[in-house]
């Protein structure tokens, strides 16, 4: 649960569950989650926020993601979870939601306002529809602007909003946003002329000068030092460490192009500021009237503001008056004219702020984005905290009225909602006691004898009426009130200046203004004459920004509201307005002045928490119990600590919750409403949740053995299932297969190449082996049909020719292919005439070395190292090779080499019948087969050795085809090549430079 699952460590999640409610406790615990990094906190579903003063990585796409569509109990205290509960409570009910931001300043207001903006988009708008994505653009980049030119330093807070803001955000029935309203509440426009030691002007001033570029500035007559000008260097030190001027001017510029603004318009946007900058450096002189010193100025401001220079030195410098139906110019003395000047300055660029935030709605506006029907909303209000400062003035008066009226809905709207809630369960409502500050905001808002009244009649007294004379009015109107006071009222009470100070006892502490500017800034007076200067200004933009300028100089025109009047009557509005909303509430803290994430002020914090009435809301929200919660829920959460309910309770809800507590002995302590159970003490709901944490584990195990087991069987389900599928449906893809091969190849037997042109079709993955496999068998099956057409006889032959032609097809001209292959020729008297020399010759061989057949035999030429040519009969056996003598009855000269010798055979790629086989010992055999047929039989040769040297070698022997080849003869390279001659001598070798030539017969 949000009040207690993040451990004891942290303290206590939720206030409510307290287990003393008393402010020590309170304060206490707020404490502790502060030192631990836990600025959120709840009371009940108020959360309580502290500036932490530091980056917390809290923020994340996860964290939203943990929040997102869950209840306010399921999860720690975080401000995600009360956006997102606003968020579904206007979804589910279809009702408008708002939710109050409060706290002083620099509490982290501002920041909490765009942390709940950034959720609401990140959690909407999931189907990504183009307008709901620009819309959504929109809300966020306005944030840029409306800080810039609303938000200022001060030496509370760096970015203290000097206005406040409420914003509707409008949702269609799907939840997502479609548009939006921005209302702006009493923006400190004294700011613009005068800012306290510490303090700066509005931001913007500063992003002018920091960020623009050299062009813009030196179009507005302009310099980067803030020093140079009036209205921004009144309060010392422009830099701010923790602020970016120049990156911040970038981010608005952008954030103006995003949200919609035109060209013109942010250059008219830049411009105003620009021209209040020029007109704070005005210098007034003169005794009587005054006149302009520095005449360079009026024309600057002139351009900027597209009016002519004469017009505005006129209006600056006198004020037109009709009265009697006649129209006088009435010059102003140096008094007067500084005065209308600043007047100017601050209605200036309160106009332009106010027509910011139009052009901000009119951006977000549901209607013009095309969307029709009903739609709900969802309201965030920001707006500026309770204020003590040394000099408090008319601006710190509205703003604490301010939260008053806020505190007033807060505490009614709490109390109803808890009141109905009992009323609605049928729980007797306990009385609690709790201030009412309706007291305080009569004080200030009744008519006729409140503090506004007062000063609106001051303001319409004809004569000379003071801030002193108001001061005495209020005195004399207010003397028996006990929450006002004045040192006319209380002469001993010298912390009150005589007719400066009065003081008003707020429900947040005691408050002293000063009543000095009073009427002024309440009559907001600003001559027609400036109204009229600016609506007919020649920049478009500009001129609509005043509209009243139109009125003609002799046209009376009603008094306009006073300034506290507008605000009161805006605050009045904006109370009905959230009063008519289910209220969601944020309460900011500040932890110290010193802004340190590790300094907890006790003092300082305590006074907040009484003001911000935070202990009050404890008590109204316990009204006697500490804890509800739904029968359903509270049943789902509890229902393991008890054997009735566990695991399943069979019967009524309720009934089963009475099981519960009463076999944990809590029946006293709580009440059993209509749809909820009511625990009265902290105490109770700890020993419940200490009791529901001892049994996890044991739940969670048999959860684990129970889903592990689930989860194993489902998996060895979903295994088998997926095997049997594999299983038939790799049988389906081979019979496809092999039904497709046997299509393809069915007529392969009746084809002249036996299906070698035949295209394989493209097999499966799991067959590509097989198939190859079935490829080998075809190429088998095809060889042996080939084989069968040759007779058993031929197929020796056969198996050398194919042998020779693996080398010699393409190679060589003729290489025999298409004669009987003999090999032994000397053996047969078609060459050798003495045939029974030779085969005695051979027999004696045979006996001696122990050779088994001959491969090979016929007449040759050779030649040797010494280049001679000479006839001889070459033999090939199994294992030797011999050169006999033909004429000395074939006598073998020397000893046989054996074949293990040769490392290769050359030969020309022509018709002739050289062949050189290489031999390991520096002598290779360079020979011309010789026959009386003339028959090409190098082929056959070549044929014979492959074969036989693979068969003995298990290796390929090298045959090389060139028509240059090279040769070892007595151990020394030679080259041989052929030669034809049309001699008719025969074949003969000759020597020819360092080579050899063999000469070749042409026929």
């Amino acid at each position: 649960m949000a009040g207690i699952h993040e451990g004891p460590e942290f303290g206590i999640g939720d206030f409510v569950l307290l287990r003393e409610l008393s402010l020590d406790a309170f304060m206490e615990n707020l404490k502790l989650r502060f030192e631990k990094s836990k600025i959120y906190t709840y009371i009940g579903e108020v959360v309580v926020s502290v500036n932490p003063y530091k980056q917390l990585d809290i923020y994340n796409s996860s964290y939203v993601q943990e929040y997102k569509d869950r209840e306010i109990y399921e999860r720690p205290p975080h401000i995600f979870a009360l956006a997102d509960n606003a968020h579904k409570t206007m979804k589910r009910q279809s009702r408008d939601t708002c939710i109050v931001i409060s706290g002083e300043s620099g509490s982290g207001k501002t920041e909490a306002s765009k942390i709940i903006m950034r959720y609401i988009a990140a959690v909407t708008n999931i189907s990504g529809q183009k307008e709901v994505e620009r819309v959504k653009d929109v809300l966020i980049k306005s944030n840029n602007i409306l800080e810039a030119f609303g938000n200022a330093k001060t030496n509370r807070n760096d970015n203290s909003s000097r206005f406040g803001k409420y914003m509707d955000i409008n949702f269609d029935f799907k939840g997502d946003p479609v548009g939006g309203h921005i209302n702006n509440y009493l923006l400190e426009k004294s700011r613009v002329i005068y800012q306290h030691k510490g303090e700066r002007n509005f931001h913007s001033f500063y992003q002018l000068l920091s960020g623009s570029q050299d062009a813009m500035l030196s179009e507005y007559k302009l310099t980067r030092d803030p020093q140079k000008y009036n209205f921004i260097n009144q309060g010392g030190d422009p830099k701010v460490g923790s602020i970016n001027d120049k990156q911040d001017f970038r981010g608005v510029m952008d954030a103006l192009k995003a949200t919609g603004f035109t060209s013109d318009e942010i250059s008219t946007t830049w411009k105003i500021v620009a021209a209040i900058l020029h007109l704070g450096n005005l210098e007034f002189v003169g005794e009587d009237d005054a006149t302009i010193n520095n005449q360079e100025e009026p024309s600057i401001i002139a351009s900027l503001l597209g009016v002519t220079k004469d017009n505005l030195v006129k209006t600056l410098l006198s004020r037109v008056i009709a009265a009697g139906g006649q129209v006088v110019d009435k010059l102003l003395n140096v008094q007067e004219a500084q005065y209308a000047n600043k007047a100017f300055s601050k209605a200036l660029y309160d106009r332009l702020f106010t027509w910011i935030v139009g052009r901000i709605n009119d951006a977000i506006d549901p209607k013009k984005g095309g969307i029709v029907g009903k739609n709900t909303v969802i309201g965030v209000l920001d707006i500026y905290g309770f204020e003590i400062f040394d000099n408090n003035s008319f601006e710190q008066f509205c703003i604490n009225y301010c939260n008053e009226k806020l505190q007033q809905l807060f505490i009614e709207l709490v109390l109803k909602q808890e009141q109905e809630e009992y009323m609605k369960e049928g729980i007797e409502w306990q009385h609690v006691d709790y201030f009412n500050n309706k007291i305080i905001c009569d004080l200030v808002e009744i008519p006729h004898n409140g503090i506004l009244a007062i000063l609106d009649e001051a303001c319409l007294n004809v004569g000379k009426i003071t801030d002193e004379t108001y001061l005495e009015a209020m005195a004399k109107k207010l003397s028996k009130h006990d929450r006002f006071t004045c040192r006319q009222l209380e002469p001993a009470d010298k912390t009150l200046e005589h007719h400066r100070d009065f003081r008003i006892k707020h429900y947040a502490g005691d408050v002293t203004y000063s009543v000095i500017g009073f009427i002024d800034k309440n009559k907001d007076t600003l001559f027609m004459d400036f109204k009229r200067l600016l609506f007919n200004s020649s920049n478009a933009v500009l001129k609509s920004m005043w509209p009243e300028g139109a009125q003609s100089v002799n046209e009376t025109s009603k008094r306009p509201i006073t300034a506290g009047t507008a605000f009161k009557n805006s605050m009045i509005e904006l109370v009905q307005n959230l009063a008519s909303k289910i209220p969601y509430y944020v309460r900011c803290i500040k932890p110290n002045e010193v802004k340190s994430p590790l300094l907890f002020d006790d003092t300082r914090t305590r006074h907040q928490v009484m003001y911000l009435g935070l202990l009050e809301n404890v008590r109204v929200r316990r009204a006697g119990f500490a804890f509800r919660m739904a029968y359903d829920r509270f049943l789902k959460r509890y229902k393991m600590i008890c054997t009735k309910t566990w695991p399943n309770y069979k019967g009524q809800v309720v009934d089963g919750v009475r099981a519960l507590i009463d076999s944990q002995g809590y029946s006293s302590d709580v009440k059993y409403g209509k749809s909820k159970i009511f625990i009265r003490s902290p105490q109770t709901l700890f020993a419940l949740e200490k009791a529901r944490t001892a049994k996890i584990p044991s739940v969670v195990l048999f959860l684990q053995k129970h889903t592990r087991g689930a989860l194993a069987r489902k998996r060895v389900k979903r295994l088998r299932a997926v095997y049997l599928i594999m299983h038939h449906y790799k049988r389906y893809k081979l019979r496809s297969y092999a039904l497709a091969c046997l299509e393809k190849f069915k007529n392969a037997k009746k084809m002249k190449d036996y299906g070698l042109s035949v295209q394989w079709p493209k097999p499966p993955n799991t067959l590509r082996a097989t198939v190859e496999m079935l490829k080998k068998a075809h190429l088998r099956w095809r060889a042996f049909m080939i084989l069968s057409r040759i007779p058993v006889a031929d197929r020796p032959m056969m198996r050398l020719k194919v042998m020779a032609g693996d080398v010699l097809v393409g190679k060589r001209a003729d290489w025999g292919v298409k004669r009987n292959w003999e090999g032994n020729y000397l053996a047969s008297s078609k060459d050798n005439s003495n045939t029974a020399d030779f085969v005695s010759a051979i027999n004696t061989l045979k006996s001696k070395d122990q050779f088994k057949t001959i491969l090979f035999s016929s007449y040759v030429k050779k030649t040797n190292k010494f280049n001679k040519t000479a006839e001889r009969g070459l033999v090939i056996t199994d294992k030797f090779i011999y050169k006999v003598d033909a004429k000395k009855k074939f006598k073998p000269m020397g000893h046989g080499q054996l074949l293990t010798q040769i490392t290769g055979v050359s030969l020309t790629p022509g018709k002739d019948q050289l062949i050189i086989i290489h031999m390991s010992g520096g002598n290779d055999f360079v020979v011309s087969l010789e026959n009386p047929a003339h028959e090409e039989r190098v082929g056959e040769l070549v044929g014979i050795l492959v074969s036989h040297m693979h068969k003995i070698l298990k290796s390929d022997l090298k045959v090389n085809i060139s028509k240059s080849l090279n040769c070892m003869l007595g151990h020394k390279l030679r080259t041989v090549v052929v030669k034809e001659t049309a001699t008719n001598n025969g074949t003969v070798f000759k020597k020819e430079g360092d080579g050899l030539a063999l000469y070749w017969p042409a026929s």
